[in-house]
């Protein structure tokens, strides 16, 4: 696997910014003052050059939410139980969770990922069963997952991006579900982007204050413990990982490498970002970070990225709830850039010399 592995990284191209002068003459030829529609137009010229035509299309979009369990989740550091997260799944299959209106609201399809989630499920319309295991291991008392195990959810990830493109997609989303997983994505930020572990640590479901310090204490005893075992990313991701984040990654990586873009949920979303961008630098030009997550820390972990968020409006569910709306954003841009008059077509006069 690790064959298939490398063999993904490099199949990742750089984009071919010779493609932003034309797009950049036709913003300036649309029936407005250039630049008038401020970040739309950024976010349609970084669309474009992602998909790699001055042409771009935006009607088929999809949400892949991955589901998984976590064994730190035995540490308490969630407000909630961990048989949570297969009754959410549920939930979800039913259409009753946040993720199912925003993503009906948005016109793009919805499937359910099952990485590692504690419970077996019956065949589903909506779920693909992907499971790696039940759940992983305590990483409070060593690596979360193996290094085979984080590989194996990473190509699953892949097949399904690259099985997208295939099937006509244009745009990809990520989410998650997964209780206890906001412990090890804010284990995978201190580990990869060196970002102090109290600072960054948030309360999650609903921690108090007293569960908040136990948290920050779980991960770094985390870090600590499996410090030596975590000296690349993809260690990093297997030791202070889960199931779902490294089968997010896999598909931030398998749709770069077939030139999709993917906008990137929030604060979970986010650290299999991270890995991903480590891995392979040419992964941030296919990515769209969606909204500003509620949840502390993500701020500085946007800020170490240099990344500008679409949304800002203080979500911190999950689920793919902020890469919903931000995807309607994204084929607004796409259908201004398409569908407005320019000042050659409509005859309109341009601004005077």
């Amino acid at each position: 696997m690790i064959s298939q592995f490398q063999n993904l990284l490099s199949s990742i191209r750089p984009v071919d910014i010779s493609l932003a002068a034309s797009v950049q003459a036709r913003l300036d030829d649309l029936t407005k003052p250039q630049g008038s529609l401020g970040k739309l137009e950024e976010i349609v010229m970084k669309y474009a050059v992602a998909t790699g035509t001055a042409d771009p299309e935006l009607s088929r979009k999809k949400v892949f939410c991955f589901a998984a369990d976590h064994g730190v989740a035995a540490e308490g550091v969630s407000a909630f139980p961990a048989e949570v997260t297969p009754q959410m799944v549920y939930n979800m299959l039913g259409g009753g969770a946040a993720i199912n209106v925003l993503a009906r609201h948005a016109g793009a399809d919805l499937e359910v990922i099952d990485m590692g989630v504690n419970h077996d499920f019956a065949e589903h319309p909506m779920l693909r069963q992907c499971k790696v295991r039940h759940g992983s291991s305590n990483m409070a008392e060593g690596p979360a997952m193996t290094v085979e195990e984080a590989l194996q959810a990473i190509m699953t990830g892949a097949s399904l991006a690259i099985e997208a493109r295939k099937q006509g997609y244009h745009l990809l989303a990520t989410g998650e579900l997964g209780i206890a997983n906001t412990t090890p994505a804010t284990a995978l930020y201190a580990a990869l982007l060196g970002l102090p572990v109290g600072e960054i640590t948030g309360r999650g479901t609903g921690l108090d204050d007293e569960g908040l310090l136990h948290k920050a204490e779980v991960i770094g005893r985390s870090i600590e413990i499996n410090r030596e075992r975590s000296s690349t990313p993809l260690q990093a991701l297997a030791t202070l990982g889960g199931f779902e984040i490294a089968g997010i990654c896999g598909l931030i990586l398998g749709a770069a490498s077939v030139g999709l873009p993917v906008v990137v949920d929030g604060f979970i979303s986010s650290s299999a970002a991270v890995v991903a961008m480590k891995l392979s630098c040419r992964v941030g030009d296919y990515l769209f970070f969606s909204h500003l997550s509620n949840e502390q820390g993500h701020r500085a972990v946007m800020r170490k990225l240099g990344a500008v968020p679409i949304l800002d409006l203080d979500l911190r569910l999950g689920e793919g709830t902020g890469a919903a709306l931000a995807m309607q954003v994204i084929e607004a841009s796409v259908r201004i850039y398409q569908e407005m008059a320019t000042f050659s077509s409509a005859k309109v006069s341009g601004k005077n010399d």
